[in-house]
């Protein structure tokens, strides 16, 4: 009896909890559809005219993202303004191309959304103009249904996507969510990551910026760390350059186990989407034991610490032959600053080649983020992973 008394109180107590998280998450919800409500309705009352004739200003607290939006029509201005502020974006809106590019050159914005359709100047010719003189800058262009193969034919000069009207608030919201993703991740994958020697008295990070190299561990030219056991037995996992790459890893395909491999034979696999890379093994030798884990949770690769991301032992045949090849310790160190150079310099390529998968078919198709996202993945795998 006693017992059914404390589970039944456990179980409350549970009920509880959840109902006062939901109900004080839906009250934070609401004060800031209120707050930003309140901020939209006092923006429009701003006169910033000043800066340009027709530009209305809402801010927010903390925003998303800050956009700028130039269409000549006024009513898909108020729609994005009342569905993107309360969404949680800053948002300026003008009318003309032209005061959209004065603009620029003096805020800070994340994203433009201009009209592809406009007088004096379309579309196209402010796409051009945002992005040569704000590279930095996504664009997004609004289009009718009777313009799509124009709105493609922006992104050969840079434009991100493009949204049709009309939308709904749902959609639109949808919509800009995933360009924020987009931008994000290439941000992410932009920034230069810093070297960072790994010691018993130095914790891992776990931020993308910056590369775990553990002290007394070998890394091999296809980034396999190598960890040579008290016993002579041989831990190899990926290192955590590729791993902070690739991430996303859906499944792993591990050696079997007793299976004599030599170096530079295929090890172990890894499947991202319909992308299947597989990773060479550092050393010869026999293996000994698996790492289970990463089959069923391949989720993991990319968040568990160095100690707990190893794939496979084996037992070596010829570790001191080897060795020879492998860097530890400052050289190590140097490769990385290398391999993060030529990092960069791949990304700069794969910039262009997305721009034109997405005014290629795969774009008109709606598939030029898989194919870039794959033409991205054999790039990194053959010049880092596969050699």
């Amino acid at each position: 009896m006693v017992l059914l008394i404390v589970v039944v109180t456990v179980i409350i107590f549970i009920i509880v909890d959840f109902a006062l998280r939901i109900y004080f998450q839906k009250r934070q919800e609401l004060k800031l559809r209120r707050e930003r409500e309140a901020a939209l309705d006092i923006g429009l009352k701003l006169d910033v005219s000043d800066e340009a004739r027709t530009l209305k200003r809402v801010e927010v607290k903390e925003p998303k993202a800050r956009i700028l939006a130039v269409d000549d029509e006024a009513i898909v201005l108020d729609s994005f303004r009342k569905i993107l502020v309360v969404a949680g974006y800053s948002i300026d809106t003008v009318e003309k191309g032209s005061e959209a590019l004065g603009l620029i050159r003096k805020h800070d914005y994340d994203f433009v959304f201009t009209d592809l359709k406009m007088p004096e100047m379309d579309g196209l010719e402010v796409t051009k103009a945002v992005k040569h003189l704000r590279p930095d800058i996504d664009v997004i262009v609004i289009t009718g249904y009777a313009s799509i193969e124009t709105a493609v034919e922006t992104m050969k000069y840079g434009a991100m996507d493009y949204v049709q009207k009309p939308f709904t608030e749902d959609e639109l919201i949808g919509f800009f969510n995933k360009c924020l993703i987009r931008r994000n991740d290439r941000l992410t994958r932009q920034m230069k990551p810093t070297v960072r020697l790994m010691t018993p008295s130095t914790r891992e990070s776990d931020s993308h910026h910056e590369l775990n190299v553990p002290a007394g561990v070998f890394i091999s030219p296809n980034h396999t760390w190598v960890s040579v056991e008290m016993n002579g037995t041989v831990r190899v996992g990926l290192d955590d350059f590729a791993r902070k790459i690739v991430r996303n890893i859906d499944a792993v395909r591990l050696p079997e186990l007793n299976r004599n491999v030599r170096k530079g034979d295929p090890l172990f696999s890894l499947k991202r989407d319909s992308h299947t890379i597989d990773i060479a093994s550092p050393i010869s030798g026999r293996v000994s034991l698996l790492n289970a884990e990463h089959v069923e949770h391949p989720e993991w690769i990319a968040s568990k610490p160095f100690e707990l991301s190893w794939m496979c032992c084996i037992d070596p045949s010829n570790l001191p032959e080897d060795l020879r090849s492998l860097k530890i310790g400052v050289d190590s160190i140097n490769w990385y600053r290398e391999e993060i150079d030529k990092y960069s310099a791949m990304l700069k390529g794969f910039e262009k080649e997305k721009r034109q998968i997405e005014s290629s078919a795969a774009g008109r198709d709606g598939v030029a983020g898989q194919k870039a996202d794959r033409t991205f993945l054999d790039g990194f795998a053959n010049t880092f992973l596969l050699r």
